[in-house]
């Protein structure tokens, strides 16, 4: 579904990977690596060489925005541009389900402000999912969470892969890479390696 072609910035590359549909792939790596650069290279926000494809069709196709929804990036720390939560999303019970199973049944009426980093992991999550993406790229979106609150976004995105969504998720938890991912790679030296 989604596949790298020799992908390359001035920091990280060429890095080649596929990843099918309803895959859960994790990524690692020292601080500094260029795990960050690498998803924001997928999600085209950085510039970058070589080519990325989605169901074959090549990013340089695709409009930007409509790349963007389907190759949604959740960044460590997410953006907020509206004083109060709701203004962010959509009614829908798509939304008002997500929010409940990451415990946030109640944060559409809550002011951003107020927010901790963990609730703003969660809404993050959140606020791509209601994009209906293909694939989700995330940028360490459990690292704030205690266990409870990580127990629940990882069933969420386990879900979220069941019904056919690619993830490439970052984490430097060895556990969590290993209760997530089947595929597993290490990004060293600005080249991506497998893991065993």
């Amino acid at each position: 579904m989604l596949e790298l072609c020799a992908l390359r910035t001035g920091l990280i590359g060429p890095v080649d990977l596929r990843l099918k549909a309803g895959e859960i792939a994790m990524l690692s790596g020292a601080s500094g690596a260029g795990k960050s650069l690498l998803l924001r290279a997928i999600a085209d926000l950085d510039p970058a060489a070589g080519d990325v494809r989605l169901e074959g069709r090549s990013r340089a196709r695709i409009p930007a925005p409509e790349w963007r929804k389907r190759v949604a990036l959740v960044p460590a720390e997410s953006g907020w541009w509206a004083p109060r939560v709701g203004a962010h999303f959509r009614d829908s019970p798509d939304v008002s389900a997500w929010l409940a199973a990451l415990g946030l049944p109640e944060a559409l009426g809550w002011e951003v402000a107020r927010l901790s980093s963990g609730e703003r992991q969660r809404l993050a999550l959140v606020r791509a999912l209601q994009l209906a993406p293909q694939v989700l790229l995330l940028d360490e979106p459990t690292s704030a969470l205690d266990p409870a609150s990580v127990e629940a976004a990882e069933a969420l995105i386990r879900a979220e892969a069941g019904r056919g969504v690619a993830v490439l998720m970052v984490s430097h938890d060895p556990a969590q890479r290993a209760r997530l991912g089947r595929a597993r790679y290490r990004l060293s030296a600005g080249r991506l390696e497998a893991e065993p």
